[in-house]
C-alpha cells in the first residue's frame, strides 16, 4: 500500500467570474522513502495539489476525489484529525522563507512551540531538540543563533530554519514547494544537497514542487508533469528526461538553458498558460501545441505506454516523429 494515494482529485475555486478549475482529476501515489517531482509552469495546479493534501486551501476552494494517507481518508477530514497529521506525519516547506516565519518571534520560540504543543516536551527539552535540528541543517553556531529573530538570518539560513522546523516531528512525508525560490544558485545547490541528506537520515518520502527541471533531474526518482490542472506525463526521471513523450514535456525540456552549448538558443513554448476560469476544450495544451489536431478537442485519458510511464496525449511525440 502506498503511503500517499490520490485518486481523481479536483480542486475548484469560486471566483467573481465563475468557478476556477485549478486541479482536474489528478491521481498520484508515493511510497515510503520515495522522491516525487511535480513540475509545470505557474498555474498548473502544483501548489494547490499540495495545499489539498495539507488541508490548507483558501476558504473559497472546494475539493472532490480521494486523498488517502497511510490508508486513512484525509480529504474533508475534521480539523482535529488534520492538525494531528500535519503536526506529526506530513510537513510542508512553503515557497517564501522571508514571509513564512513570524518576524516578531525569536526562532527558539517558533521551534519550541511545535515540540511543546505536539510532542509534549518541556521547554528545556524542546529547546535542546531545536538546537540539535538546527545543527542538522547546518546552521553555524546554532546554540547561540537559536534566540535570534528571522531578520537576523540570511535568506538561505531562513530556508534552513524552515526545513528544520518542518522536520522537528520527524514526518513521514515532506512536501517542498519551491524550496529554493529567491535564493542564489550556490545556496540552491546547498539546500537541495541538504534535503537529500536529510531524506536519507530520516527515511521520509519527499514531494518536490518546482519549475527547475535540473533540480528534479538530480533529486527525484519519479516525475509528474502538470499543465492546466492535469497530469500530462509521468514516469521515472531518467527515461522521461531522455525520451519525453508529451509535447508539453518536450517544450519544458527545450526551454532549459544548455551549459554545454553557449550558442544554443532557448526555445520558449509559444503562447500562455490557459485561463482556468474558461479552460480550452479538450487538452488544455492544445492551443500551444504544434501537433494539435481536431481530435485534441477531446481530453485524452492518462494511458500507460511503457514500464511505469503514462501520458495524456492524442499525438505523442514519438508517433508524430515516426
Amino acid at each position: 500500500m502506498s503511503l500517499l494515494q490520490i485518486n481523481n482529485l479536483c480542486v475548484t475555486f469560486d471566483g467573481e467570474d465563475g468557478p476556477v478549475h485549478a486541479v482536474n482529476n489528478l491521481s498520484l501515489s508515493i511510497d515510503r522513502g520515495e522522491t516525487l517531482g511535480i513540475v509545470g509552469e505557474s498555474g498548473s495546479g502544483k501548489s494547490q495539489t499540495a495545499f489539498s493534501i495539507m488541508g490548507l486551501l483558501a476558504p473559497n476552494g472546494r475539493t472532490e476525489g480521494s486523498i488517502r494517507f497511510d490508508g486513512q481518508e484525509i480529504l474533508g477530514a475534521k480539523p482535529k484529525v488534520l492538525n494531528k497529521i500535519r503536526a506529526e506525519r506530513v510537513a510542508m516547506i512553503f515557497q517564501d522563507p522571508m514571509t513564512s516565519l513570524n518576524p516578531y518571534m525569536r526562532i527558539s520560540d517558533q521551534m519550541t512551540e511545535v515540540l511543546t504543543l505536539h510532542q509534549g516536551l518541556s521547554k528545556r527539552d524542546a529547546l535542546a531538540e531545536s538546537i540539535r535540528m538546527l545543527d542538522a541543517v547546518k546552521i553555524p553556531a546554532a546554540r547561540e543563533r537559536v534566540r535570534l529573530y528571522p531578520h537576523e538570518f540570511s535568506g538561505g539560513m531562513r530556508q534552513r530554519v524552515m526545513i528544520a522546523m518542518s522536520l522537528l516531528c520527524k514526518p513521514d512525508i515532506l512536501i517542498a514547494d519551491e524550496p529554493t525560490t529567491a535564493l542564489d544558485v550556490t545556496v540552491q545547490a546547498q539546500i537541495m544537497d541538504l534535503l537529500g541528506d536529510l531524506q536519507k537520515d530520516f527515511g521520509m518520502a519527499t514531494i518536490l514542487i518546482t519549475h527547475d527541471l535540473g533540480v528534479v533531474a538530480g533529486f527525484c526518482e519519479r516525475v509528474l508533469v502538470m499543465y492546466g490542472g492535469r497530469v500530462m506525463e509521468q514516469g521515472p526521471t531518467e527515461p522521461l528526461f531522455a525520451a519525453p513523450s508529451h509535447p508539453y514535456t518536450c517544450g519544458l525540456l527545450a526551454a532549459v538553458p544548455r551549459v554545454d552549448d553557449a550558442d544554443a538558443a532557448m526555445k520558449a513554448i509559444p503562447g500562455n498558460p490557459p485561463n482556468m476560469a474558461a479552460p480550452p476544450e479538450g487538452c488544455p495544451f492544445r492551443p500551444r501545441c504544434r501537433f494539435a489536431a481536431e481530435d485534441c478537442r477531446v481530453m485524452p485519458a492518462l494511458t500507460a505506454f511503457a514500464e511505469d510511464r503514462a501520458r495524456a496525449c492524442q499525438r505523442p511525440v514519438e508517433e508524430v516523429a515516426a
